[in-house]
């Protein structure tokens, strides 16, 4: 003996797990594009940080070469943080400080886009008193 099911109307549930997906997975797809860029972001300031301090070791030796810190802060951006620190740009300024001067490096770069229509700019300052050697 045959058996066949006869579907009554209200009860039809087909369809009801697609259109959840349909609704879950992009959500679940933009909260996972939104860690990413996070976590790009967090690379890209500390790797500029780092260059930044890169730079501040170079310039603040005595009779240091001008434009030593910002070369250097680029070296390093260019060679450790090449996939998180885009276009990089390091500029030196020289503060008046309360017994010697003081050099500061600022580090720039965008950082990689994941979540479209988000350009990120990080900006990293490093800064110390120039080395200046005295008698005892």
């Amino acid at each position: 003996m045959r058996q066949t099911r006869i579907r009554q109307r209200g009860d039809s549930q087909s369809g009801a797990l697609i259109l959840s997906y349909v609704i879950i997975v992009p959500v679940f797809l933009a909260a996972l594009m939104v860690v990413v860029q996070g976590s790009l972001w967090y690379l890209a300031r500390e790797a500029a940080l780092a260059a930044a301090r890169q730079g501040v070791d170079a310039a603040r030796v005595r009779h240091a070469p001008t434009g030593a810190g910002p070369l250097a802060a680029l070296a390093f951006a260019h060679s450790a943080a090449s996939a998180y620190l885009l276009l990089p740009h390091a500029t030196q300024s020289a503060l008046a400080g309360d017994t010697a001067p003081t050099v500061q490096i600022t580090v720039t770069g965008h950082v990689p886009v994941i979540v479209p229509g988000l350009p990120i700019t990080v900006t990293q300052v490093a800064q110390a008193p120039v080395e200046q050697f005295t008698t005892p």
